[in-house]
């Protein structure tokens, strides 16, 4: 008897967590506007590449699209498109680890004209190189996506914007895509001079004259720039074996503990006083508070191009829980889900 009720309560426990996963994955979402280019737009369709995925003449964006996230990257999907005024011209690029079929339909549902593409992120390779960080939702594979764009996309694809899925935009993304990159850099991003830098490492890390030395080579002075927005020369990425590099500090990091902060460290390792400066109007981060409490934060001073909830707390959250920031405000405008007594206009 005893082990029959074993049996069933395993059946139910199993039954109740996939169920539980079809629903956060499968959120039922509202059907976007669709966005039309102004008249002084290329046309993309009509270019020499048949496939618009590697056209030279749309913007591209890669964002991943997480279980936990979906309802953030829904609305920065849709404050991409409002801002921009060449939206047909947007091709996006999807890395997941969750089902591919379930997002597809999660996507058409709501943005049924958009441009994009799925691509499926296997998370073994990067699961055993993980070392575990002051938040565990730092600590998911698919947070390490970023470290291998290059290798994910298209070889056609050679310049990319990556953003993450916490954030919307308020001006026109080409813009940020027109970023010109110097000659020796990799990266364009919002680097902050001001931070101090020395806490993204551990005493270990300075303490060892051979890693200490790591930044001493640099061109620029090596500074903390937040990797949820970046504009990534693809090309140029593969030509220098980046992921390489960066799996290596990883590597490193898993025998002795030289940083404690998740995918953003070994970003610094490589690129940090090698990047090229992006203005501040394109990240304005920081706005999900600390990584322990979540607190309400304000803007940095100066014009707002990209509000970014970077930090425990997130504007969905929040306002679910009757605890929204006065920022929250601003990006609730797009979100897209539907909710069980919401009167459709």
């Amino acid at each position: 008897m005893r082990f029959t009720i074993l049996i069933l309560l395993c059946i139910f426990l199993l039954f109740s967590t996939q169920t539980l996963c079809t629903t956060t994955l499968e959120q039922d979402f509202k059907e976007a506007p669709k966005y039309y280019n102004s008249q002084t737009c290329k046309n993309i369709e009509s270019s020499h590449h048949s496939n618009h995925t590697c056209s030279n003449s749309a913007v591209h964006v890669a964002m991943t699209l997480d279980v936990s996230y979906i309802r953030g990257s829904m609305a920065a999907i849709l404050s991409i498109l409002q801002h921009t005024s060449c939206p047909e011209n947007i091709v996006f690029h999807f890395i997941t680890s969750a089902s591919v079929s379930i997002l597809n339909r999660t996507i058409n549902n709501s943005f049924p004209y958009l441009k994009y593409q799925i691509y499926p992120f296997n998370d073994g390779p990067v699961a055993g190189l993980i070392s575990t960080s002051i938040r565990s939702a730092l600590d998911t594979p698919l947070n390490y996506a970023r470290t291998y764009l290059a290798d994910l996309l298209p070889l056609c694809i050679t310049k990319i914007v990556y953003l993450d899925s916490d954030l919307i935009l308020v001006d026109d993304i080409a813009i940020l895509f027109a970023t010109p990159l110097r000659s020796t850099t990799i990266l364009a991003a919002p680097e902050y001079c001001n931070a101090n830098f020395s806490n993204y490492f551990t005493p270990s890390f300075w303490s060892n004259p051979s890693l200490s030395l790591t930044f001493a080579n640099r061109e620029r002075k090596a500074c903390y720039f937040n990797t949820g927005v970046m504009v990534i020369d693809l090309q140029r990425w593969r030509k220098g074996e980046y992921t390489t590099m960066i799996r290596e500090w990883m590597e490193l990091q898993k025998r002795m503990r030289i940083y404690e902060l998740g995918s953003l460290p070994p970003f610094l390792l490589v690129f940090a006083g090698r990047i090229t400066p992006v203005d501040h109007r394109w990240n304005q981060h920081g706005l999900g508070g600390d990584n322990f409490r979540g607190l309400c934060r304000d803007l940095h001073p100066g014009p707002v191009s990209l509000l970014h909830w970077s930090g425990k707390g997130k504007p969905w959250a929040r306002l679910d829980g009757n605890r929204a920031c006065p920022l929250d405000a601003l990006w609730a405008p797009y979100d897209l889900l539907k909710t069980r007594f919401a009167l459709e206009v």
